[in-house]
Parts: structure tokens; C-alpha cells; sequence
């Protein structure tokens, strides 16, 4: 069983197939998974294993354990991309969100000045002035859209709340703009016995037309690369991301591949 995949709140640097060499910051409890989805590919695992023990980490102890790792980094002269926001779960979920994005700002000009701040968010929070602002103050703010369909998006993110739609949170990404990097994940499958596909012509076209509204920075899209909790999934072959994303170019959209 597919579970929870980093047991820390600072962890790595590792090195990100998107982003390059990348420390993270896990805001969801160290033994468990909070998140606003529940998606098939998650390589966290399913909510279903519960929130764990730890709960989510305070303020301080992210700031104490961030800063710690970023001074030994520098009196090691290791070399660092980017500070990465994802974990076991939506890191927006977390109470002190904007408050910790502020301490890192602080944090990364001490240290790193040059890196940049990423966060990895599913998008479910976009209805949240203090999230969108803080969000609004990093670098790479990449904002997940997998489906611009709802009953694809429901099949595949399987979402918390049962009101959230690709409509709404569509024209929510557009109040973003171009502040914004779209990350779409592709893939096709089955699931609870229903035939999932976000790459047909139907689910293609309508991307790109939410791509035009939302008029993004970019847009990431990339498929399965670790196992996921859904067994029956295939992942969408690096060429046939390259032709999706030739598709998405042609439209004058800035797309990249992973």
C-alpha cells in the first residue's frame, strides 16, 4: 500500500524532475496525510490512512528546523534550486500558511538569496484571500488542474467537498493570471470500475480553452512517475506528452513537459 512519503518537515534537498535541486517543506503531520483531495495517483497514498499522530508542524518549529537546514547547507557550500512547498498533503491547508511563507521569504533572503520559493497546491483554497496573497509572494506558484471537465476532475482528484468544480476553480485561477504556473498531471486508467482519460481530444481541447482563460506564466504538464495508490493506471509515454504538448504550444500557450 501506497503511503505517506516523507517523515520530516524539512526534507532533502532532493532533486525535482521540474524544479531542479530542491528542499521541501512537508506542512502536513509527519505520520499522516491532510489534503482537500483524495487523488488515484497520489504518491503520498489515500486519505484513507488517516492523519496520523504529530499533527500539522507550528510556525516555530518550521522556521527552527528550515533555518537549521539552510545555515549547515551554507557552511557546507551545497547547492540549492529551490525551496519547495509539498508533502504528505495541500500545504494551503495549513492554519499558519501565510504566515510561514512570510518566514521563509525572510529565511530564503538571509541565506539563499538567489533560490526561489515554490508551493505545490491543489487549488482548493483559491477562495481564501490570505491564501491566494500569500501565495501571490513566491516565486513558482504552481496551481494544480487536471481536468477542466468536472466528472473527469471528480474521477481523478476525487475532492473533499463535493461543490468544488473545474468551473469554479477555473475562474478562480483567471483572477491569478499569469501570476500563476498550471500543473496538469495525465494519465488514463480505471478506477472503482470507471474508464478514466485526460488526454483525449475532448479533455485536450478543453484545457487548452481553460489555458486561454486562465492565460497562466506556463503550463507544467507530466505524468505517473512513482507508484500510486490506484494500481490501474498507465502513464502517457514522453512522446505522446510532446504531441499534447505541441497541441497546447500551437495555441500560444508556454508549456513544458516532465
Amino acid at each position: 500500500m501506497v503511503t505517506v512519503l516523507f517523515h520530516s518537515t524539512v526534507f532533502g534537498p532532493i532533486h525535482s524532475r521540474r524544479l531542479g535541486v530542491s528542499l521541501g517543506v512537508n506542512l502536513s503531520p509527519n505520520d499522516g496525510k491532510v489534503c482537500s483531495f483524495d487523488c488515484i495517483y497520489c504518491e503520498a497514498g489515500y486519505n484513507a490512512q488517516g492523519t496520523g499522530t504529530t499533527g500539522m508542524p507550528p510556525r516555530e518549529a518550521v522556521r527552527q528546523q528550515l533555518e537549521e537546514k539552510l545555515s549547515a547547507m551554507v557552511n557546507a557550500g551545497e547547492h540549492l534550486d529551490v525551496i519547495t512547498f509539498s508533502g504528505n498533503g495541500e500545504p494551503t491547508l495549513h492554519p499558519q500558511f501565510a504566515e510561514i511563507i512570510d518566514d521563509t521569504i525572510s529565511l530564503r533572503d538571509k541565506y539563499f538569496p538567489d533560490v526561489k520559493i515554490s508551493v505545490l497546491s491543489n487549488s482548493t483554497r483559491l477562495d481564501r484571500d490570505n491564501v491566494v496573497n500569500a501565495l501571490l509572494k513566491v516565486d513558482n506558484n504552481i496551481l494544480k488542474l487536471d481536468s477542466a471537465i468536472t466528472s473527469t476532475m471528480r474521477l481523478i482528484d476525487c475532492p473533499v467537498s463535493p461543490s468544488f468544480t473545474s468551473e469554479e476553480v477555473i475562474r478562480q485561477l483567471a483572477q491569478i493570471g499569469n501570476r500563476c504556473i498550471i500543473q496538469t498531471m495525465l494519465l488514463r486508467g480505471f478506477h472503482n470500475g470507471h474508464r478514466i482519460d485526460n488526454t483525449t481530444p475532448e479533455e485536450i481541447n478543453a484545457l487548452i480553452a481553460a489555458y486561454k482563460e486562465i492565460k497562466p506564466a506556463s503550463v507544467m504538464i507530466y505524468s505517473i512517475d512513482r507508484a500510486t495508490p490506484e494500481e490501474n493506471l498507465e502513464k502517457v509515454s514522453r512522446e505522446e506528452l510532446e504531441e499534447i504538448a505541441r497541441r497546447i504550444s500551437d495555441n500560444g500557450i508556454t508549456v513544458t513537459t516532465a
